[in-house]
């Protein structure tokens, strides 16, 4: 493959539970720092989750004028911010200075949720008779989202939502990918986003039984990834975005490369609307076409970003999956839960992983999957227990699965 077909990560931006930047969260994942905390942002009484992965010392307007930070949900000034942090990374002018470059640079939003927390206070504001919002319409739609991004930033180049439940980020990247290589732009924003942590949003996920219900006297203990005990996700919320480019637009610029989007695949089950198909055909498939676009082997990948929500269900048939995929390789290679660290981002789940997988390359240690201490004797990989460890990662895959039967993957390859 040529390097106009070769695509690149140049700059990484990070607004997460448990670190805000990108350094930040390379370092509390490596230490296994949780983001996770009681929920104080409102009134709880008729919720049994009550802890949740949320980004706390964030000042929105730091990043966007207060007067738009009102009229946008809270999603937008996360990934404003992961945006400009990516941007600045990889020395990207854009905007009214370089009109050539600002057409020629799109968007690619991931996010689950959207802005459903922004729609559920307006119809709380509703029914007990307060001020609603004129912008309810087009901070709620999910289409509009990747403008608002698009509109601060000043992006005049394609900008595009991409909502395919807990997969979404790990889709958006790859329709980057697909853009890049089309030709249709130089230059990608593409991760993902969502904060939806929200009275009438948690009692859903109550209502469907995938959301973890357990009082902890230490809240960092509630996401527990493949341990026995295990009864559900923790609700979380961040951004993890990227400048995602050709290879050789990097190198005419004089970019760094951090790293190459080797392969990416998605798939559906086409079986249910929460659980995975047990026959596990289609997420096999997803994760050996992400290999073969890759022109990579399952011997070759030497690291694995696991989906690993925590229920019961998930993370058993992804073990079962990966072992199918990668044979008796599978018990060689390390693996983490990334959301043991910073509860289940929905949509942006699949980018927060390729951001600490992109970053673990470089400071060659992977990060562990926390509060595993009694695993599932059906969750029997490597999945780098309690304490970070040296590594080296040439190629790596970080896995999705998502509501709807949804499967995604994706390959990074060291450069």
């Amino acid at each position: 493959m040529n390097e106009q077909q070769r695509i690149v990560i140049t700059g990484i931006g990070v607004v997460s539970p448990n670190a805000l930047g990108a350094a930040n969260f390379e370092l509390a994942c490596r230490r296994g720092v949780s983001g996770l905390s009681q929920i104080d942002g409102f009134d709880t009484g008729a919720i049994k989750s009550r802890i949740a992965g949320v980004v706390r010392d964030f000042d929105p307007a730091g990043v966007m004028d207060p007067v738009d930070v009102r009229r946008v949900p809270r999603l937008i000034p996360l990934a404003v911010a992961a945006s400009k942090e990516a941007i600045a990374q990889a020395r990207l002018t854009i905007g009214s200075d370089s009109i050539a470059l600002s057409r020629r640079t799109g968007v690619a939003l991931g996010t689950g949720g959207g802005g459903l927390e922004f729609v559920e206070e307006q119809y709380r504001r509703i029914h007990q008779g307060g001020k609603r919002s004129p912008f309810a319409i087009t901070a709620g739609t999910h289409g509009n989202l990747s403008s608002e991004i698009s509109i601060q930033l000043k992006l005049r180049g394609p900008s595009h939502v991409i909502s395919t439940g807990c997969a979404s980020s790990t889709d958006a990247i790859g329709h980057a990918m697909m853009t890049l290589r089309a030709g249709a732009a130089d230059v990608m924003i593409a991760g993902g986003a969502d904060a939806c942590i929200a009275p009438g949003i948690l009692g859903a996920f109550e209502m469907l039984g995938v959301i973890s219900t357990r009082e902890f006297a230490d809240p960092t203990k509630a996401s527990r990834p493949f341990n026995r005990d295990r009864d559900g996700f923790i609700l979380g919320e961040g951004a993890w975005m990227f400048v995602v480019e050709t290879l050789d637009h990097a190198r005419r610029r004089g970019a760094t490369p951090l790293a190459e989007i080797a392969g990416y695949a998605s798939t559906c089950d086409a079986y249910h609307r929460v659980q995975i198909a047990p026959d596990l055909e289609e997420c096999t498939r997803a994760i050996e076409e992400s290999l073969a676009a890759a022109g990579a082997s399952a011997d070759e990948v030497d690291y694995v970003n696991l989906h690993g929500t925590g229920t019961q269900l998930n993370d058993r048939l992804e073990t079962a999956a990966i072992r199918r995929v990668m044979g008796e390789r599978a018990d060689k290679i390390p693996m983490s839960a990334t959301k043991s660290l910073i509860g289940h981002p929905q949509g942006a789940g699949g980018a927060a992983g390729i951001a600490a997988t992109v970053l673990a390359m470089h400071s060659g240690w992977v990060h562990p999957t926390i509060n595993l201490t009694d695993p599932d004797p059906q969750c029997d990989l490597d999945y780098v227990p309690g304490v970070a460890r040296a590594h080296a990662i040439s190629c790596a895959l970080c896995n999705c699965i998502a509501f709807g039967s949804k499967n995604s993957a994706l390959v990074v390859r060291r450069i």
